[in-house]
Parts: structure tokens; sequence; C-alpha cells
């Protein structure tokens, strides 16, 4: 028993540290590219974060959304947003647990096993635009409520709903595109 809940901890204490590690690494590095793509506060016409938040807490489950949301407060309170803690710990629950609420969503409806080997792509497009209107909608609310400036409207949703899509199909094409590269040649 006591080696189980080792290993749980053990693999639990492992998602919630990469997921803190990559999250806060994609951020930052879209950040630098698309800087220039920038809409809004918390706001991007691309942003490559949301792919790996969907991919994390698809992998990682709770561990996984718990260190992005961790992240996510980290890099907002540090960052541009008001360092406001009641502000900022929402920013990153919305940010740790959208992705999360949509894939215990489409993992239940989707019918998608939890090892992911009948990810299909049409389901994978599914758990995307879930994902995005989920975290583009709880964003802009919360940003409405807590009162940020130009934030909370239908514009800052519609582009933060097009900003996590295309993310999330920029970090899939990448990923496939990287998977492809190791794969052995077939002609050799």
């Amino acid at each position: 028993m006591l080696t189980v809940m080792k290993r749980i901890f053990s693999e639990s204490t492992t998602g919630f540290l990469v997921s803190i590690f990559l999250y806060s690494t994609l951020f930052y590095l879209n950040d630098w590219l698309t800087s220039h793509l920038t809409f809004g506060l918390g706001v991007s016409w691309i942003y490559l974060p949301a792919g790996l938040r969907l991919f994390l807490t698809l992998i990682f489950g709770l561990p996984g959304a718990l260190g992005i949301a961790f992240a996510s407060f980290l890099i907002g309170y540090l960052g541009s947003f008001p360092h406001e803690l009641t502000t900022c710990v929402g920013v990153g629950l919305i940010s740790g647990f959208a992705p999360y609420l949509a894939t215990i969503f489409v993992l239940s409806n989707l019918k998608i096993s939890p090892n992911l080997n009948n990810l299909s792509l049409p389901k994978l497009a599914i758990c995307t635009l879930i994902y995005a209107a989920l975290s583009a909608g709880l964003h802009q609310w919360w940003f409405a409520l807590r009162g940020l400036d130009e934030t909370g409207s239908f514009n800052h949703f519609l582009v933060m709903l097009i900003g996590d899509v295309l993310g999330t199909i920029v970090l899939v094409g990448l990923i496939k595109a990287g998977l492809d590269l190791l794969k052995p040649s077939k002609l050799a």
C-alpha cells in the first residue's frame, strides 16, 4: 500500500513539476515570438500555450491542471497583470482548470480512452473548440468581474478564442512534424 502511495505521489509530483516548467517556458517563448500579435491584456491572436494546456491536462490530469494553474498565477502576478492576489489566483485557476474541465467532458462524452490511444483528429478538434470556448469565456468573464481595463468584451472573447484555437493547431502541427522527423525513413 505504501509503495502504491509513493508511486502515485511521485507521478503526481512529476506531472505537476513538468507542467509548471513546460507551460512557463512555452509562455515566455510565445510572448517573445508573438508580442506583435497581442490584442490586449492576456489576449493574443496566436497563443501556443493553449495547446500545451490541453495536452498537459490530457496527459497528466489533475496534476497537470494544478501545475498550469500555479505557473499561470506566478506569470500573471509577476507580469503584466495588476499585482492583486485575487485577480491572479483567478487567472491561474481558469488557466489550469478550463482545459481540465474540457478534458473531463471530452473523455466522458467522446469515449476517448484514458491512455489517448483512440484520440483522432476530429475528437481533438472538438476538444480544442470546447476548451478554447470555455477558457476564453471564463477568462473574459473574470477580467470583466475584476474590472480590468479594456477586457471582458465580446471582441476580447473572440480574439482569445481564435488565439487559443490557432495556438493549439500550430502546436499540434509542430509536434506532429517533430514526431515525423523522429520516425525512421521507410526508403532506407
